[in-house]
């Protein structure tokens, strides 16, 4: 089994969220001890943001690109090769703002490529990341699972199942920042949410 591990923290270094992917993914290596783990940091080695000369690389024929344009194409071939390769996809996922990182943002502009990574065809769009498991570990200020304010699930939802990523489990740690009593409970509930889909 392959495990891409997306840590999306602007932090590198004490990130809730990415604490809580490592306890998915020990999980899930407690299990299959022949597992192969990739992780991409997206704070220690931030993915670039699609920008004009981005695109301009990316329209650009490959037999027409300039060096400089194939570098840049170069970055987001390799983010697309390691989720390809995956069978598992662990995502730690922090709210910033209501939303998700710029961190994660850019890596997902990366990996959503036509006829690479989806299609469209005469039956509607096709995602063609297909029979991979994930797990986004999600920690969040305060609460809103389930709420018109939580605009995380929703987009992830969308934009995983349009590159064919349907099956998803979602752990939640809510209320985060509401005391070291509400942090505690938010993290122990995320572990029983951990131990509830991936039971020993």
């Amino acid at each position: 089994m392959n495990i891409l591990q997306i840590n999306s923290s602007a932090r590198s270094e004490g990130s809730q969220s990415t604490r809580l992917a490592n306890t998915i993914v020990e999980r899930l290596k407690a299990t299959q001890p022949d597992t192969r783990l990739t992780i991409r940091d997206l704070a220690s080695n931030p993915h670039p943001a699609l920008d004009e000369a981005a695109l301009g690389a990316l329209f650009t024929p490959a037999d027409q690109r300039t060096p400089e344009q194939n570098a840049r194409v170069a970055l987001d071939d390799a983010l697309i090769a390691e989720i390809q390769d995956a069978d598992v996809l662990v995502m730690g996922v922090p709210m910033y703002n209501f939303g998700v990182t710029t961190q994660l943002k850019n890596w997902i502009d990366a990996i959503a490529r036509a006829k690479v990574t989806f299609q469209y065809t005469a039956n509607g769009p096709e995602g063609l990341l297909k029979n991979k498991k994930v797990f986004v570990a999600l920690t969040r200020g305060g609460f809103y699972r389930d709420t018109d304010a939580d605009s995380q699930v929703p987009y992830l939802k969308m934009v995983l199942g349009f590159l064919g990523l349907t099956d998803v489990e979602f752990v939640y740690a809510e209320g985060m920042a509401m005391g070291a009593e509400a942090e505690q409970k938010a993290i122990a509930s995320a572990l029983q949410q951990i131990e509830d889909v991936l039971p020993a």
